[in-house]
């Protein structure tokens, strides 16, 4: 059995062990290394949750915070990455967000430098079609009323679209086809892309700085979505809305729909239903212009047999049996005149006559051919100044007629009634010139210049 002096050397060895090293971390340190570890271990991970407290910054970048039940996770999104984004988050949103996880050193939080962000069960660029719509319409820039109505007959059509494109081919030979006359102006742009947006709002805006055009198509084929998004874009949809030409929107197929649509002051399903539909056809136009006519000869048939019943209905009236007893004196004096003038005339061929056949018996005396050539010359004069003084008389006496129908005329109830007078009646048929002459509750009957009514006395 070992002695208590063996045991000795063993305990003074077991109390000689060093303790363990210990490090003190900075608190800098440690949220840096955890940092870096996080950041080689989640590297690239998608997280689902909820948006809320989300807050854009004057910067651009985004900041908000992704819930899941109890669990909260802090993202971030710079600029850089939020500029491509197609919609705006938005709280209460369900969204798929890919990133990196680290952790913001200053407050030592854990956090998701998001790179990329999707909606849950929609697609970005739906989403963004559905709160671009929303927005719009609240403001009123899909308002029927704000519409612009379309030319009835363009002289010039400007269509904004791809020229290379098989939509512009096809309009090209419908709008010749159904007008020939018509004058087509294209403002070449891109249809797809980053820059198609813009571009086609520069067509948009230089139709309507030229003033060339009657109408603007803006055109494109069929294709996805991401193919159609350049005419979901708000800058765009704002010129097309202030364009003081009315604007036709042919984009994709019949079942596609863009802002672009709801904006202009008409659809088209599609590029070839444009072209038929910004102006009519030839033939068409012809048959309007044709229809027209026989309307316009069945209404003035109808206006005339309407003044004839009128004027018989006038022609019944004692006023115009007087306005006819008036020309019946006027042309009985006309006549007068006429025949009066006839037996002038008639007295003073026979007085020159008698002289001629005085002249004659003198003439034997004399020479006769000097005579008769004397007596010739003043019947001649004679017989000149006859027919001037007839005519000077018959001209007198036209003058008079002519003075007195166009008193006749002025003074005729139909033309007093078209200044705005009327003829009243009493019961019996006569002319009212006294209102003291008619009694309270007697029915007149009132002539205006186009038809008459009944009225009862009120006194």
């Amino acid at each position: 059995m070992p002695s208590h002096e063996d045991d000795q050397p063993q305990l003074g060895f077991m109390f000689q062990a060093t303790p363990p090293l210990r490090r003190i971390w900075t608190v800098r340190e440690l949220v840096g290394a955890a940092r870096a570890r996080l950041e080689r271990e989640y590297t690239d991970v998608y997280v689902e949750g909820e948006i809320s407290n989300h807050r854009p910054a004057d910067s651009g970048h985004l900041y908000f915070t992704l819930k899941d039940g109890d669990g909260q996770l802090r993202v971030v999104m710079f600029r850089s990455q939020a500029r491509l984004l197609r919609f705006k988050p938005a709280n209460g949103m369900q969204v798929i967000a890919r990133g990196r996880v680290t952790i913001y050193e200053s407050r030592g939080e854990l956090q998701l430098s998001a790179e990329y962000l999707e909606p849950k069960g929609a697609g970005a660029l739906q989403v963004a079609f559905e709160q671009l719509k929303a927005k719009l319409a609240e403001e009123g820039l899909f308002d029927r009323e704000r519409k612009k109505p379309l030319p009835a007959m363009p002289k010039r059509i400007g269509i904004v679209t791809s020229a290379r494109g098989a939509a512009v081919q096809d309009m090209i030979n419908i709008l010749r086809r159904r007008h020939a006359g018509v004058e087509v102006l294209i403002y070449p742009a891109q249809v797809q892309g980053d820059n198609a947006a813009a571009e086609v709002a520069a067509g948009v805006k230089y139709f309507n700085r030229a003033r060339s055009v009657d109408v603007i198509v803006v055109a494109r084929g069929g294709g996805s979505a991401e193919d159609l998004a350049a005419f979901n874009d708000e800058a765009l949809a704002r010129t097309i809305f202030a364009s003081e030409i009315p604007i036709i929107s042919a984009v994709g197929h019949e079942t596609d729909f863009t802002i672009a649509d709801f904006v202009a002051d008409l659809r088209a399903p599609t590029p070839s239903a444009a072209a038929e539909l910004v102006i009519d056809s030839q033939q068409h136009i012809q048959q309007r212009v044709g229809d027209l006519s026989d309307r316009l000869v069945r209404a003035t048939r109808y206006r005339l047999l309407m003044a004839k019943n009128r004027f018989g209905e006038l022609a019944q009236h004692r006023a115009m049996a007087r306005i006819r007893d008036h020309i019946g004196l006027r042309q009985q004096r006309l006549d007068e005149a006429g025949f009066r003038m006839h037996r002038a005339m008639s007295a003073a061929m026979q007085f020159y006559r008698r002289r001629v056949d005085v002249a004659a018996t003198q003439v034997r005396a004399h020479d006769l051919r000097r005579l008769l050539s004397a007596m010739r010359r003043e019947a001649e004069s004679a017989s000149a100044r006859l027919v001037s003084a007839a005519r000077k008389g018959l001209i007198q006496d036209r003058a008079r007629l002519e003075h007195a129908s166009a008193r006749l005329h002025a003074l005729s109830p139909l033309n007093i009634l078209e200044r705005g007078y009327a003829l009243v009646f009493d019961a019996a048929g006569n002319v009212v010139k006294d209102a003291a002459a008619l009694s309270a509750g007697e029915q007149v009957r009132t002539r205006v210049a186009r038809g008459e009514f009944t009225a009862r006395v009120e006194k």
